[in-house]
């Protein structure tokens, strides 16, 4: 799916409940295959119901390229969401960008059991942290 985080937000918000999980699970599978060599624990992200593992990776040019994968295919889904406001943007501009912000018209926490959203907070957490230890 090359559709901007606007441009999903957009169809997401026509369609109903079955179709929003069936866009999730399909942008899940547009996620670039993680090698399992970095599916370890160091890349799993704390606190998802389903296992979540996210890689950065320092482009030539200073961008900053996440691998991320998970056991569950709407996370996926919502791992792919999270990846479109960050990937392979500078520190600075990741630390820069209100990600809760850019996925709010998603209204995940409304639309999703607390299963599949508590992890959110903690990945987005990870990015960040990773970001500013790249700007510093």
């Amino acid at each position: 799916m090359t559709q901007t985080l606007a441009e999903l937000a957009d169809e997401y918000g026509f369609l109903e409940p079955d179709d929003r999980y069936r866009l999730l699970i399909d942008l899940g599978r547009t996620l670039e295959p993680m090698p399992d060599a970095l599916k370890t624990d160091a890349s799993l992200v704390r606190g998802c119901s389903a296992a979540v593992w996210v890689y950065p990776t320092l482009l030539d040019d200073e961008r900053l390229h996440f691998h991320a994968d998970s056991n569950a295919a709407i996370t996926k889904g919502i791992i792919a969401l999270v990846l479109k406001t960050v990937q392979d943007r500078s520190a600075a501009d990741i630390l820069a960008t209100d990600i809760e912000q850019a996925l709010a018209p998603f209204d995940l926490r409304n639309q999703l059991s607390s299963n599949r959203t508590q992890g959110i907070p903690n990945m987005i957490a990870l990015i960040r942290a990773t970001a500013e230890r790249y700007s510093a």
